[in-house]
């Protein structure tokens, strides 16, 4: 039977309860796979750090198996979607390849590389038996003391078109419903515009759950005040891009433009993304986020699904949600035409990626997940991604020089991938298996070459060279927003006391995006942007040593002074430290004699 013949003929035989089912996503830990089949779930996702069981590639393809099973036994048989937040590869998962979050990604400025990153999350992603990810994140951010800056690749809304373009197409795929994964071009729209200070309005009395999650954000899900000339080129933009390459899912955005709570504008997301784009797809909304519409719960209901949202991100009470979206039908507060308008979107997603088909492709292999072949594309891309800010002739780093070597985040898996690794706000320490800058150090120079004391104590010795870092904590969302960027001061000694020990410096920082290096600048001889760049993070090494050229630019700007960070892009009038597109030291890769 044809897709569009299919669907219809679904449809037409669909109860009422079972179309709200489908409009229906659930967290895994608040439904069982029998009610699943009991009430045709849409969807079952899990969220960061929402894995089944331990986490392991086994828990998590039983845990997806059985929900998956369970939907096709449902009365008319309709598979769920199983969604994850795989925002850097299959990142809920222990051993899954972590590639560099996004803002490293932008700093490679290679969208064929993209394209390949998110054809390697979407194969280890697929193995787990999940087919749709939550990325990639589109948003262009203005102001760097956003705690999700690193999750856009870039300031510019060109080049995040460009490589949010390749991202869709390379979890797509050659052949979607054989091993490609459904992306979701997310946050739609403008996030990255959110105002300062903004942010707190979300935080409504009536949302118990709440209590705990956002009381010090300073801009996450903030106001937007912005004209819609601004939104629509730059903002808008990369959706453009993501739509052009077949985007078939797009999340909703957290937050409000001028007030008007993003999940509730009809304009932006029927006469906009469905009109005038031709969004074929189907708009998911984010966790929770019909909380903050209104404190009446049916009113929410209404305004969101009346406003565009086609499946809603419960995600623990399914019962309230279904119970009150059929009463709104029956009410006449929804129309049924609406309704059915979010099931076709829906059904038309999954057939796109085979779950309609009477014969569902075979699993991908559990092999792929942390395979070799996806290792090394990770290193190359850290190596890609790392950008060289200043160099005084202390890189590339000879084969033969004696190093001293400190910082906390040099040998650490998880500072390295930062936020949605393994837990959904990250943790430092080993928190999967992966290779450390310290571990690229050592094979490239030799273990008796590298002396490595985290905190940079190092009595009488001396050598030629040190290699420190400063780095941030893991953290998501709201939850780093930070006011001030500087290095914190216990990391600066740690660069003191190496200075004193060394002839030339070079200090290598960790984050997710730029920070204030005043105090960090008069120590070292060489300073290095490293991003988040993930399990392998030893492909920064291949920079540092020229074993691989130097590449990487600057995606965002990186500001001098406090004053032009709270001043935003362009409105302080002293020069940025560094502009974006700057990359210093471009120097040929190192011979096998160890000369440039």
């Amino acid at each position: 039977m044809a897709t569009d013949d299919r669907i219809r003929a679904l449809l037409a035989s669909m109860t009422p309860a079972e179309k709200v089912g489908q409009m229906t996503q659930v967290e895994l830990g608040s439904i069982t796979p029998a009610e699943v089949a009991e009430r045709a779930i849409g969807s079952v996702l899990s969220g960061g750090g929402g894995n089944p069981g331990d986490g392991s590639v086994g828990a998590w393809r039983d845990g997806v198996d059985s929900f998956v099973a369970a939907s096709r036994r449902s009365r008319l048989g309709i598979p769920i979607l199983y969604g994850t937040d795989a925002v850097h590869g299959h990142n809920n998962v222990v051993g899954a390849t972590i590639f560099p979050h996004n803002i490293g990604l932008g700093a490679t400025g290679d969208a064929d590389l993209v394209r390949q990153v998110a054809r390697a999350a979407a194969l280890e992603t697929a193995a787990t038996g999940a087919r749709w990810s939550f990325a990639p994140c589109l948003a262009v951010p203005q102001d760097i003391r956003w705690g999700r800056t690193y999750e856009g690749f870039s300031q510019e809304p060109t080049v995040v078109a460009a490589l949010g373009r390749a991202a869709v197409e390379g979890w797509h795929g050659e052949h979607l419903p054989v091993d490609g994964v459904l992306a979701c071009a997310k946050h739609y729209v403008g996030e990255g515009a959110m105002e300062w200070g903004t942010a707190g309005s979300h935080r409504q009395p009536w949302i118990d759950w709440w209590d705990g999650w956002g009381p010090d954000w300073l801009i996450d899900q903030g106001d937007i005040r912005i004209t819609d000339e601004e939104m629509r080129e730059v903002h808008l933009a990369p959706f453009v891009a993501a739509i052009e390459a077949g985007a078939l899912t797009v999340m909703a955005c957290y937050g409000t433009w001028h007030g008007r709570r993003l999940h509730a504008d009809r304009y932006l997301l029927t006469d906009v993304l469905k009109g005038e784009l031709g969004f074929a797809g189907f708009v998911v909304s984010d966790w929770m986020a019909l909380e903050q519409i209104d404190a009446d719960y049916p009113t929410a209901v209404e305004r969101a699904i009346g406003a565009g949202v086609d499946m809603v991100m419960v995600p623990f009470n399914h019962e309230r949600f279904i119970g009150t979206t059929l009463q709104l039908l029956d009410d006449g507060r929804l129309t049924v035409e609406r309704v059915d308008d979010a099931v076709v979107r829906i059904l038309r997603a999954k057939a796109a990626i085979g779950l309609l088909d009477d014969s569902p492709p075979p699993a991908v292999s559990a092999e792929v997940i942390g395979c070799d072949e996806h290792r090394s594309l990770a290193r190359r891309a850290a190596a890609q991604s790392t950008v060289i800010l200043s160099n005084a002739s202390a890189l590339p780093i000879g084969p033969a020089t004696t190093v001293l070597a400190a910082g906390e985040a040099l040998d650490d898996v998880g500072i390295a991938c930062g936020g949605w690794t393994i837990s959904w706000e990250g943790s430092p320490g080993p928190i999967t298996p992966g290779r450390t800058m310290l571990d690229g150090l050592r094979s490239a120079l030799g273990t008796d070459r590298v002396d490595y004391e985290r905190d940079g104590r190092f009595g009488a010795v001396r050598a030629p060279v040190g290699v420190v870092t400063v780095h941030e904590l893991p953290y998501v969302e709201g939850g780093g927003d930070r006011a001030d960027l500087s290095v914190p001061g216990e990391q600066i000694d740690v660069v003191r006391r190496v200075r004193d020990h060394v002839d030339r410096l070079v200090v290598l920082v960790v984050s997710g995006r730029p920070l204030l290096l005043d105090d960090v600048l008069e120590d070292a001889d060489a300073v290095v942007a490293c991003w988040l760049p993930g399990t392998e993070a030893d492909g920064i090494v291949d920079v540092l040593t020229g074993r691989v050229p130097a590449s990487g630019s600057l995606p965002v700007s990186w500001p001098r002074s406090a004053a032009q960070v709270a001043g935003r892009t362009g409105s302080v009038s002293e020069p940025a430290a560094w502009p974006i597109g700057h990359r210093a030291g471009d120097r040929p890769a190192m011979t096998a004699t160890g000369g440039p």
